[in-house]
């Protein structure tokens, strides 16, 4: 009996793994690519519990599945399973999506660059891809819309009290706090306690602000937390760090995060079309965030970013389901599966 087999290219952008199915799962129904992610939340959760959760996968890792597109103007569709739940738009992921389809042959490279259309849960989504020698050097996307929720609401966190955060949309809804305020620095040293609180705070969000997508409903709540280093004005290095549910540093930047603040920061007129945020993470790796126009969403302000980074291929696997194992689904033990050792949210 050799039972089910998946195979996966392991590939991780600015650190942040992003593992991109190729092969062994069959596309969800739906006549958009929205309502294949539900049907895959849905019907389907197998898959990711399967390939995130131990004894395969890790509270790291993220994968996306490559469907075929559900409109005639994108190249490919994808779907983004983290470890507790499944989100409209990744910004990590989306890099790692795109070096995967290239390098693999998937979609046809050309050099200098490659134009790739990805059909998301939130959007179509274009990246240019830098080529050479082969190899994808960078990537840069066209987000979603994003847009300022609110600025300084106050929540109450269990065991710290009332802080301020800003909410905003970069492709999934953040919190985001001052780290200074806190006491953090966002070093790595730091990253247990980070974890922890930045927990706290999402669930605490989830809980006392109702977030709502105005224009998807089915897009709501606060998803991850980002610890917000000063700004240290635009093309200059500014420091973050998102907390991934169910708690723990994302190693990269952030691709959803960075854009999510670059709306806060033009909310705040403190960043202008054109200019860049340069955007580090808890590891150092950067991404570089620039917003390129504005335009509103139902009626709100919001800005059009760019996000540009870099990702590798790490390695080619096949992972088998034996049908005689206890554990097909995996399992997930709260002393390494973050801070709150929840698999859905």
């Amino acid at each position: 009996m050799t039972g089910r087999m998946i195979s996966v290219v392991g590939c991780h952008a600015e650190g942040e793994i992003g593992d991109v199915i190729i092969g062994g799962v069959l596309p969800p129904a739906g006549a958009t690519m929205f309502d294949k992610m539900r049907t895959m939340e849905r019907e389907h959760d197998d898959v990711r519990r399967i390939l995130l959760s131990e004894p395969r996968g890790s509270v790291a890792r993220h994968v996306n599945l490559l469907v075929p597109s559900t409109r005639p103007d994108c190249d490919v569709g994808a779907i983004v399973m983290e470890p507790t739940e499944y989100v409209p738009m990744s910004g990590s992921n989306t890099i790692c999506t795109v070096t995967v389809l290239l390098e693999t042959g998937i979609v046809p490279m050309h050099e200098p660059e490659t134009v790739v259309t990805l059909d998301m849960p939130g959007g179509v989504v274009r990246a240019r891809a830098a080529c050479q020698g082969g190899k994808c050097v960078s990537v840069e996307f066209d987000n979603v819309p994003c847009f300022v929720d609110r600025l300084d609401a106050e929540i109450e966190v269990e065991g710290v009290g009332r802080i301020r955060i800003d909410v905003a949309y970069g492709g999934m809804f953040f919190a985001i706090v001052d780290a200074n305020t806190l006491g953090f620095s966002i070093a790595p040293s730091e990253a247990r306690e980070l974890a922890a609180l930045g927990e706290k705070i999402r669930l605490a969000a989830r809980a006392q602000l109702d977030v709502v997508h105005p224009e998807n409903p089915d897009i709501r709540g606060v998803s991850i937390v980002q610890f917000a280093g000063p700004f240290q004005g635009p093309g200059k290095v500014t420091r973050n760090t998102c907390i991934v549910a169910p708690g723990r540093s994302d190693r990269s930047p952030t691709g959803t995060g960075t854009s999510a603040r670059l709306a806060v920061l033009r909310a705040r007129g403190q960043i202008g079309v054109g200019e860049e945020l340069i955007h580090s993470s808890i590891i150092g790796s950067q991404f570089h965030g620039r917003i390129v126009g504005e335009t509103t969403v139902a009626g709100r302000p919001a800005v059009l970013p760019t996000i540009r980074g870099r990702a590798w291929i790490t390695g080619y696997h096949h992972y088998r389901v034996d049908p005689t194992d206890p554990f097909q689904t995996g399992y997930v033990v709260a002393d390494t599966w973050g801070a709150t050792g929840a698999l859905v949210q």
